[in-house]
């Protein structure tokens, strides 16, 4: 892997597992419900400079990564209610590069945005906890990519996506001697 893509994927790409058995999937839920946490002791000293400061070349701003990760998981919590109440819904997709460049995600504090974390990823453990294996396997349809993904496969994309975007806080805080 080139250093532009090693910092893009630190962490590699997401690798869609063919299954997750129920030991996994209780290592993904206990990702949901410590992550906000982990993340907030990784950036709570950071000074606005180094809140504005981007994790690659040409890459979001760790406050855009921030508010990335609020508005990404409020929309997969709203994705998962939506299979649990629905018989395969077709999902709304965002453009989330375009939501990174909107001012709250460019400029605002990110304390908003840890709220929101804090807030979804509770509720979103809560839920969690009360699935049963069969609720793990109901289905939503992503029209960008064409696919249905089940409940289970969605929790270890978010479970990674935690890791992903940590790393590129966690490296770039380890290169610039924070």
């Amino acid at each position: 892997m080139s250093i532009p893509e090693l910092k893009r994927f630190p962490i590699g790409q997401f690798d869609e597992p063919e299954e997750i058995p129920d030991t996994q999937l209780e290592e993904h839920i206990k990702i949901i419900k410590n992550f906000p946490s982990k993340l907030k002791t990784l950036i709570e000293d950071f000074s606005d400079e180094q809140l504005d400061t981007p994790y690659r070349e040409k890459g979001w701003t760790v406050r855009q990564l921030v508010n990335h990760l609020a508005d990404s998981h409020a929309n997969a919590f709203i994705r998962f209610k939506l299979a649990l109440t629905e018989e395969n819904p077709v999902i709304k997709t965002y453009h989330e590069a375009k939501w990174a460049e909107l001012q709250d995600s460019a400029s605002l504090s990110i304390k908003p945005a840890m709220r929101m974390l804090k807030g979804i990823h509770q509720r979103w453990y809560h839920l969690l906890r009360s699935l049963t294996n069969r609720q793990f396997e109901r289905t939503f349809h992503h029209p960008e990519q064409g696919r249905n993904y089940n409940l289970r496969i969605c929790l270890a994309m978010y479970s990674w996506h935690c890791h992903h975007h940590f790393a590129h806080i966690e490296n770039l805080k380890n290169t610039e001697g924070w």
